[in-house]
C-alpha cells in the first residue's frame, strides 16, 4: 500500500495546485519512485489511498491501471475523498485489496531510500503483527523498544516528557529509542484487530469510515501482539515533506 492521500501542507506552495503524490524529483513524481521501487524489489501489485487532489493521481495512473506509466506496479486506488482517514483507517479502508495477502508492505509516498526491501521482509518473524523500518536518527519523537527483542514498548517526546505505554511500569532511559521510517510490513491478520480496535475506541461514526494514526493503534495492541522494529544496515533515506528536502531528496535519487 503506497500512503499518497496527505495534504502536503509542508510543502506548500507546490501543493497548493499539485498532490504530494506528484510532486517531482528528478524529473519523475514521488509515486512513480516508489513505484518503481516497489516493482524492482518484487512486487507487482498496490493499492494507493488518494484524497488531496485525488482526480490528479488518478488521471496520473491513466486507463491502464495494470502498467501505470511504464512501471509495471499494478494500481488499485481507495478513495479518500470523502473524508481523509489517517494512516490507520486508511489501511482498514483498503482491507478489501489487501485480505488475504499474508504480509503487506506499506511506503509513504514521500520517502526515498536505498532500502533493500527483501532483505527488509526477510527479517519479519513469524509471529509479528507488524515490522517497522527504523533508524537511528535525531528527532523529538521516538519509538521504544524492548532491548532484548525489539518489540516495541511505547513512545516518547523527549522535549516535552511525554510516554504513551501499554506497560505502566515502563522506564524510556532503558528502552532502545528509535525513529520510524513510514514503510512497516504488516500481516493481514491486522484487519479483524482493527476492527477490534475501533469498536472498543468508539471510532464508527455513522456511515463513515473509522479514522485513527497507525501508532496510536500499534501503541494501544503492541503488549498483546507483537510489533518489532527493524534496522537496515546503510540505509539512505529523505523524507520529502518540506520544501527544504527537495535539494536533497534530487541528490539521493541520482544515487537510487
Amino acid at each position: 500500500m503506497i500512503f499518497a492521500a496527505g495534504l502536503g501542507t509542508r510543502l506548500k506552495p507546490i501543493t497548493d495546485s499539485l498532490p504530494k503524490a506528484l510532486v517531482p524529483i528528478g524529473g519523475k513524481p514521488l509515486l512513480e519512485h516508489v513505484a518503481r521501487k516497489l516493482k524492482a524489489s518484487g512486487i507487482d501489485e498496490a493499492v494507493v489511498n488518494v484524497h488531496h487532489f485525488a482526480d490528479q493521481i488518478e488521471e496520473w495512473i491513466g486507463v491502464d491501471a495494470s502498467n501505470p506509466r511504464g512501471t509495471g506496479l499494478s494500481m488499485q486506488v481507495s478513495d479518500e475523498r470523502d473524508q481523509l482517514l489517517e494512516t490507520g483507517g486508511g489501511i482498514l479502508k483498503a482491507e478489501e485489496y489487501l485480505h488475504g495477502c499474508g504480509n503487506f508492505l506499506v511506503h509513504n509516498v514521500d520517502i526515498l531510500s536505498n532500502l533493500d526491501i527483501k532483505g527488509f521482509a526477510s527479517k519479519v518473524q513469524a509471529d509479528a503483527l507488524a515490522t517497522l523500518l527504523v533508524s537511528e536518527r535525531e528527532t523529538q519523537r521516538y519509538l521504544l523498544f524492548d532491548p532484548q527483542t525489539m518489540r516495541l514498548v511505547g513512545w516518547t517526546n523527549v522535549k516535552t516528557g511525554e510516554v504513551k505505554s501499554p506497560f505502566q511500569d515502563i522506564q524510556p532511559d532503558s528502552c532502545v529509542k528509535m525513529a520510524f521510517s513510514g514503510i512497516h510490513m504488516i500481516s493481514d491478520k491486522v484487519f479483524d484487530i482493527m476492527q477490534e480496535y475501533v469498536k472498543e475506541k468508539g471510532l464508527y461514526e455513522g456511515s463513515h469510515s473509522p479514522r485513527f494514526p497507525i501508532m496510536d493503534f500499534y501503541l494501544s495492541v503492541c503488549a498483546r501482539y507483537p510489533v518489532y522494529g527493524v534496522q537496515a544496515p546503510g540505509l539512505r533515506m529523505i523524507d520529502v515533506g518540506k520544501l527544504d528536502s527537495l535539494e536533497q531528496a534530487e541528490i539521493l535519487a541520482r544515487t537510487l
